[in-house]
């Protein structure tokens, strides 16, 4: 039997620190939300240190501007899916690991599919994208590590089940912006997205540094020595300045929901068969059905009088606030429950453009019970 110098691992010299457990990362399962600058630092991390497997979720293409900050990405890359081409060249530094790549908004994984990763690490570029995030994973016990970026400033911030989430960070301004965008029905994902923002490959090669580090400490066990949990540390490049400062919980954040338990439902066909299984689980009646999102209703083209329908907003793509038939705005309005009488529930599930992996609640007099669907 020929005996391997321990030397001679790929993963020795970090195995060297006296805290790591190389074989918790090899088991772990981490999703990378956003495939830009910031993005592509991050995965290049994961994937050198051995991470076992990584998503990577992001609704864009590569454009020129891309590559002078985004290390994986070439000129021929150009118009590509930017999660695709992460995925595929991140892969190649490392074949330990299995990286897989979705072209989606973030919210068509569904809540249901964040259940399944051991933490969720954010490269986003918007309010909107961040506070979905901040819910799933609060709802079903995840932490996650957001990052932002400006110029030569940067900031990376730590969510855990408990204390101050991102909505805790917010102030007047910022949710009235999102409630002005929300209040948009018919906008779909990519159409909601902030404006560019100056940044530069190295303020995002630093927060991605630090980001992983904190997820790492996280997914080896050592979460006593997670320096950010409930705190944002914030980075000056101009003077090379650093500090680390604490949030403040807001008890009245309508963020704080924890789903303790969620129930299996399967793919059931319509929301009538799903409140049916869950009335007669229960024994009383369901008075209402809440959903992870907006449910946006179209009312039918006042012009050619096209047919009203509804759709979840994150099933909305770009140009679909206009009738296929004639091009005419259409009008919506939009919520985010359904009383169980609702005609529409009667309607096949396919039609509400559910994600990926989604959670229903089902509202009862005692309780609400929480079931988790697969997408149609």
């Amino acid at each position: 039997m020929i005996e391997v110098d321990a030397s001679d691992s790929r993963y020795h010299r970090q195995e060297l620190i006296t805290w790591w457990d190389q074989s918790r990362l090899r088991g772990a399962n981490v999703l990378v939300v956003g495939a830009g600058a910031i993005g592509n630092e991050v995965v290049k991390n994961l994937a050198m240190v051995g991470i076992g497997r990584i998503s990577i979720v992001d609704m864009d293409s590569i454009e020129n501007s891309n590559l002078a900050r985004c290390v994986f990405f070439r000129e021929e890359h150009n118009g590509m899916a930017k999660s695709e081409v992460l995925a595929s060249e991140a892969q190649a530094i490392n074949p330990d690991v299995k990286i897989d790549s979705y072209v989606m908004p973030v919210q068509r994984l569904g809540i249901g599919t964040l259940r399944r990763f051991d933490i969720v690490i954010g490269a986003l570029d918007n309010r909107e994208a961040r506070a979905w995030v901040n819910q799933a994973c609060r709802k079903v016990g995840k932490v996650w590590i957001d990052a932002a970026i400006e110029g030569l400033r940067g900031l990376v911030r730590t969510f855990g089940t408990q204390g101050p989430c991102y909505e805790c960070t917010l102030s007047d301004e910022d949710y009235k912006a999102m409630s002005h965008r929300r209040s948009c029905a018919l906008l779909a994902p990519h159409e909601i997205q902030g404006g560019k923002t100056p940044t530069n490959a190295t303020t995002a090669g630093i927060v991605a540094g630090i980001q992983v580090q904190e997820a790492i400490k996280f997914l080896v066990g050592k979460s006593e020595m997670m320096s950010l949990l409930g705190k944002v540390w914030v980075y000056t490049g101009d003077s090379m300045s650093t500090y680390v400062t604490g949030y403040q919980e807001d008890p009245e954040c309508m963020a704080h929901d924890l789903y303790v338990e969620v129930q299996d439902a399967g793919s059931p066909a319509t929301l009538k068969e799903l409140i049916e299984i869950a009335v007669t689980k229960k024994g009383e009646p369901a008075i209402a059905v809440d959903f992870e999102e907006d449910l946006i209703k179209v009312m039918g083209c006042s012009k050619c009088g096209g047919n009203e329908f509804s759709r979840l907003r994150s099933s909305f793509g770009l140009g679909e606030g206009l009738c296929g038939n004639c091009g005419q705005e259409l009008v919506g309005g939009f919520s985010s429950s359904m009383e169980p009488d609702d005609p529409r529930a009667s309607l096949p599930l396919v039609e509400f453009g559910f994600p990926l992996s989604e959670i229903i609640t089902i509202r009862f007099q005692s309780e609400r019970v929480h079931y988790g669907i697969q997408g149609v």
